[in-house]
Parts: structure tokens; sequence; C-alpha cells
């Protein structure tokens, strides 16, 4: 151990690397160092730092932390002795506690940092003993267990009482400040030998040293530097990468089709920004995969920058690809997927609670913004760590290895809150998902992208090579024979409906599928030529059929739609229409030698043509000429016309209070320029609040300035009647009536004179 030194002297002695990196995790360290090192200490412990530092200690270094805490202020041979974990892992510990000075060094021994005891109160478990620090003068230990000795089983029942329920309690009507041979009651017996020390308020303390001793002289009764063991089974490291592989070969297949898919037919974006149930669930079904998964790979395309909300066709905002899918969908599958892994691996949103609850009883949609989390991105980093340091040739046990990496991960960092264990949880499940690890062990590729890498060398060796063809079947069925590549599978998923998954993808031809392409501008010869340049056997004549067949039906009806037709029985007439130069903007197309159609909307078309010269008329749904005159409208005369006169003689009253109203409000601001100073003093609130007490004392009227909730200034006399809470409730002669001002807002206080 090094030796006693003060802080000051340590942080002198560090080299510039160690006082850098020091100075980038605790930035407050980079203030102005006083001379005197207690103070140094105090400026350096800052709670957001402080918290910051803990929150990043293993359960062992937190227990050391805490053992100095009850100590107060021990020697490193005395503090192995109270934390029960072998010395070299106690030594260990306190090493790095001095680092990152958490702990420091004096001529008198080791202490914990100012501020460390507070930021570590509260918190039971996972570290902290809940045992309060030794007293100044506190009894060597065997006098301690002596006193111990002595107790009276009642007595030794209520002491381990208070020990288990946090070292406080109150003693009610027991004496504080008696002798051993005159207590009289348990709560005695334990005050009088100071096993319990009295504190203000009625309440008693358990001292750190007699924790101590209750449990055997260590801050803890059960070791704190056994590691939980991750439960493992053999597996061979070839058949955890290709199980990877395959998985990550899915995702980015399955991304691709789904940007494919919202690249024309977006979802539409929820107005708390998220994505719809029933969307989730189409997406679902188009991916072949259950909501979860489907949640985890719309999540993390997001993450990777692949998708964003844009204006849909009717101007509605929409999930859509963003640009940068078009050069994503370029690279190679391993790149693509690299891509995704690492936008995953740090992105804070948590996928894992799409379609949970939240607190209000809601349940979560996919892409909302307010499902994330900052401790995302490290539970996750965390856990394939875990995974990274198990032997080779070893792997996550199923069933009980998944509760094992939480439990190693919850002793790694204890402070962390209870859904760390969810999200420790989730974070094995979705790196299977993504095909960062394939039965329970960490892919290859894995390491490498956890170590800040590119995966995608060691990747691409493990994806199969992409294939340029089909195999036609005579039942109508195209089977690729390996993963297509990008351009062919998007041609064929075009003309084909994905039937069946797997090593080998099977298409399938239906009038559908053919209607589908057809629709997308691709003809009858297209379509033959297209499945044969693509197929390694003979095209099949039911499927030169299928196409023939619904290409000579395709276009037989016709629908579009339009605004408004013009009929005629004057065929002349419609055409004079339909070449007037001044009618090119209306939209007219003939469909017939006596019927146009128009674009434009019968409201604007019917004047632009009777602006033309003619004279058309509206035609109603059964052929007859409708009739555009205007119905008449009246209202039924009321049976009683007393009535309206008490509403005259309401509405006169009304008139006459607020001409009334009018004239207060002119006379009062007269008087308030009468009585204004020439130079008004703004006064602080505490100002205004003396002299408008003086004004309530002595019954007199003051003009005020006073700042209303606009910011609009305005001068009012009123007479003051009291202040309370700062309001003052006075009567305002410019409304007549009695309101509340609040005092923070009037800016000056002028007596004024009393009216003659």
């Amino acid at each position: 151990m090094p030796g006693h030194r003060s802080l000051a002297d340590q942080l002198r002695s560090w080299s510039d690397e160690r006082l850098s990196r020091l100075l980038h995790e605790r930035p407050d360290l980079a203030t102005p160092a006083p001379h005197d090192s207690g103070q140094l200490a105090s400026r350096a412990a800052t709670r957001s730092s402080l918290m910051r530092a803990l929150d990043g200690l293993t359960r062992l270094e937190l227990c050391v932390l805490d053992a100095l805490v009850v100590a107060g202020q021990t020697t490193p041979e005395e503090l192995v002795t109270l934390v029960r974990a072998a010395p070299g892992a106690t030594s260990a510990a306190l090493d790095r506690l001095l680092d990152l000075a958490l702990a420091w060094e004096s001529t008198a021994g080791v202490r914990a940092l100012t501020g460390v005891a507070e930021a570590m109160a509260g918190v039971r478990g996972g570290g902290t003993s809940g045992l309060h620090p030794r007293s100044a003068d506190a009894p060597p230990p065997g006098e301690v267990r002596r006193r111990l000795d002595e107790l009276s089983p009642a007595a030794r029942t209520l002491l381990e009482h208070v020990a288990e329920q946090g070292g406080e309690a109150t003693t009610g009507t027991s004496r504080h400040h008696v002798s051993v041979a005159d207590a009289a009651t348990p709560a005695e017996e334990l005050l009088a030998r100071r096993l319990l020390v009295p504190r203000s308020g009625g309440v008693v303390v358990l001292p750190g040293e007699v924790g101590l001793a209750l449990r055997g002289g260590t801050t803890t009764r059960e070791s704190v530097d056994e590691v939980p063991e991750v439960v493992t089974s053999e597996r061979s490291g070839d058949l955890v990468d290709r199980a990877a592989a395959g998985a990550a070969f899915e995702v980015v297949r399955r991304v691709e089709l789904l940007l494919d898919q919202w690249s024309t037919a977006p979802p539409t974006a929820l107005r708390s920004g998220g994505l719809g149930v029933r969307d989730l669930k189409a997406t679902a079904t188009l991916l072949h995969v259950d909501e979860p998964t489907a949640a985890l790979l719309v999540e993390t395309a997001y993450a990777a920058g692949l998708l964003a909300t844009a204006a849909d066709r009717d101007g509605n905002p929409a999930w859509v690809p963003t640009d940068l899918f078009d050069s994503w969908s370029a690279q190679e599958p391993a790149a693509r997927w690299a891509a995704l892994a690492r936008a995953w691996l740090d992105t804070a949103r948590l996928p894992s609670l799409v379609g949970q609850r939240d607190p209000q009883g809601k349940a979560w949609n996919a892409l909302q913004p307010e499902l994330s989390s900052g401790l995302a991105a490290e539970a996750r980093r965390m856990a394939l760590e875990v995974l990274a340091d198990l032997p080779p040739g070893t792997v996550v046990a199923s069933g009980t290895g998944p509760p094992s990496v939480v439990a190693r991960v919850a002793w790694l960092r204890p402070r962390r809150p209870r859904t760390r264990a969810d999200q420790v949880a989730a974070a094995l499940v979705e790196a299977a998902a993504l095909g960062l690890c394939g039965l329970g062990g960490l892919a290859t590729y894995a390491r490498a992208l956890l170590h800040g890498d590119d995966p995608a060398p060691s990747l691409a060796g493990l994806l199969p090579e992409p294939v340029d063809h089909v195999l036609l079947q005579a039942d109508l069925t195209a089977v690729a024979p390996g993963p297509l590549e990008s351009s062919l599978a998007r041609r064929l998923q075009l003309v084909a409906d994905v039937e069946s998954r797997g090593g080998a993808t099977v298409y399938r031809f239906t009038p559908g599928s053919v209607r589908r392409a057809l629709d997308s501008g691709w003809t009858a010869v297209e379509l033959h030529e297209f499945v044969g340049s693509v197929s390694r056997t003979p095209v099949p004549q039911p499927l030169t059929y299928l196409v023939d067949d619904t290409a000579r039906t395709y276009g037989a009806v016709r629908v579009g739609a339009v605004e408004a037709f013009l009929r005629s029985d004057d065929e002349s007439a419609l055409t004079e229409l339909e070449h007037h130069p001044k009618a090119a903007g209306l939209g007219l197309r003939r469909i017939a030698p006596t019927v146009l159609v128009s674009t434009t909307p019968l409201d604007v078309l019917l004047p632009r043509l009777r602006e033309l010269g003619g004279s058309p008329v509206v035609e109603a749904p059964d052929g007859t000429v409708h009739v555009a005159r205007p119905d008449v409208l009246r209202a039924r005369t009321p049976k009683d016309r007393r009535a309206l006169a008490g509403a005259s003689a309401r509405a006169a009253a009304h008139r006459s209070a607020a001409a009334s109203a009018v004239v207060t409000a002119i006379r009062s601001g007269d008087q308030a320029a009468q009585t204004r100073p020439a130079t008004a003093a703004t006064l602080s609130p505490s100002g205004s609040l003396a002299a408008l007490r003086e004004a309530v004392e002595t019954r007199a009227s003051v003009l005020i300035s006073y700042v209303d909730n606009h910011g609009t200034s305005t001068e009012r006399i009123v007479d003051p009647v009291s202040v309370e809470g700062g309001q003052l409730t006075a009567h305002d002669h410019r409304s007549d009536d009695v309101r509340t001002f609040a005092v923070h807002r009037i800016t000056s206080v002028k007596p004024v004179a009393a009216s003659p």
C-alpha cells in the first residue's frame, strides 16, 4: 500500500496522463485549486460527479468504501479486517478508490472523501451496510463485546431488531441518562451501556462500533468479493458463428424488405410520433416474425437513420425510408449488418417495452419518442461483455444462463435501478435476434464490434454468396437456391408472392402477382423475358399461359376519377368547347361523341364555361335540369313580444352599467394623473410591502404602479385593506370594486391626498 500522504501531495505526485484521465472523468476538479487540502477535497466532491463515480463501482468497491465511511478514519490494515472479503481483493479495491479520489490518505490514515457518506445514505443493499459511523470516542472492540454479553435476552433481541431496521429507533418513555444498576427496561439497558446513543428529538441510533460487533467485526455478514458465476454449457465456436451469421443475414434481408414496402405504402405516424398497433401487426405479417421482433427491426432501422417521418402523398406525416437507405442498400450485406448492429448497440431506445403498459396503463407504441432510457446502451454493452469474458467453447446455458448474466451485471453495477435487470435480459434476446449472438454465445465478429473494430470482414466470410438465378417449377413456383441478389429479389417480389422462406425461398406466381407487375408498367413481353432470363430451368407452359391470360384481360375495363361531366346532343358544341384556346386549363377530355369529362370542380367549371360564351345548365342525378334558385329563409315570429321588451330593458341596463364603469375609470385616471409624482422611485418587493402596510394602518389612499401578467404597467388609486401572503387586498377606484394585487408586481407606492 502507498505511504500515508495528504490528498494535495497525492495530486502533485500523479503523472500528467493519470491526472488528465481524472480530470476527464471529474471535470469539476479543473477549477483553480486552493492551497488547503481540506478545501480541495470539498470542491472535488460535487454531487453530480460523485454520483457518477459511485455508479461505476462494483459491489466489492462499494463495500470497501462503505467500510471507510463506517470506520471514519482507519489504516489499510484495519480496513482489511472490516470487509468480509479476501485481503488482496480489498487492497485492490482500495487502490481503485484512491485512484478515483473517492478516498484519500492522510497522516492519520485512510478516509472516504467528504460527501460520500451523504451520497451513499438511503440506498440499502448493493454495497451499503446500513451502519452508522463509529463514534469519535468508540471503546475497543473487546469492550463492546463485553457489554453485549451483559445484556438480558430481551435487550439483545431489541438491539438486533434496531440493527435490522436501519440503526435508528425511538425510546418512548425510557430514560436516556441512567446507570446500569438503575436500568429498568431493555431500552434503558442499552442506553446505560452506550449501545444506543440518544440524539435530538427522542431518537436513538446504533453506533457503528456496536453494529460491527453484532456482525462479527465486519460490515456485512456475507462475503462481498464472490462474483456471481455465469451458468454455461459447452458449444463449438464455429456453430455459434454460423448460427449468429444466419440470423444476421435474415435481419438485413427483413429490414430491406420492410423499407422497400414502406417506400411505396408508408404507415401513418401517430400524433404522438409513434407507429400504430395495426401497422406493427401488418409489419410482423409482412416479415413473417412475431410483433416483438418486428418492433425490434423497426426501432433498429430508426436508430440507424434509415427511417424517419415525412409527408406522404396526401400531406399527412408518415414513416418513410430516408435518403441513407439508398446508399445503405447498395453496400455488401456484411457492411449493412454492421451499420444496424452498431446503431442498436449505441441507441437509447427500448424496443423490448413495445406492447407493455406505462405507469398510466397505456400501451407503449413502437417509435414512440418517450420509449428510451439513458442506461439502455450501457446495459447492452455490459451484457455482451459478460458473454465475451466466457472461456472459449462455452456459451450461456439455456434457461438458467440469462438470469446468471443478470446477476453478474448487478454485481458489477449494484447502484443501477431495478429496471436494469429487465434491460439486461432484453439485451440478450435482442442480440440473438439481430445476429450478435448464436446458441447463447457471442459471435466472433460481434467481439470486434464490441471493441470498436469493423465486424464486416469477419462476417463476410460467414454469409452465403448471393445467387443470380431461380429454378422454375411446373406448379407456378420459383425456388431460389440461396440468397438472391438485391436487385433480383426486388424484381421477383414484384411479379411473384413469397410462399416460404428459409435456406431456399419459394416464390409463387398468381394472377394477382402478375397483375401487380402489369400495374407497375411491365408488359407481357417483358415478363416473359424476365422469367426466362433468371431461370436455370425451362419456363413451364402453365406460367406462360398465366402471363398471357392475365395480360389479355388486363385493362378491359378502365376506372378513373373526374370532377364533372359535360353532356350535349350537339356534338359540334362540345367540339368547339374542347378546342377553345381558353379551355386548355379545364382538363376536358372526350369519352364519347356527346360526353366530355373534366378534372375541374363543378363550382369552378360552370362560371368558366359561361365566360367562354356558353350557356350550360347543371344536370341533376336523375337527368333533369337542376333548379339553382335559392330558397328564401324566414324565421317564426315570436308569440310574446314582452320577452323582446324585457331583453331590450336588460340590454339598456348593461349599456348603462358599462357607461358608468367607463366614467369611473376615466375619473380615476384623471385623479391618478394629478397625483403622479415627478419622479417615481422603483421599489423592491420589501419596500412596497412596508409602504402598503403603512397605508393599511393609516387608512390612506395610495397611487400604485402595477405590472399585470401581460407585462403592461398601469397606475391605479387604491384604498389598501390588508396585506397578507404577498397579496394586497384593496378597493380599486378604477373598477370601483375590491381586488387583490401581487405585491411583487407593484413597482411604486405614492400617498394620495384625500379627495375634497
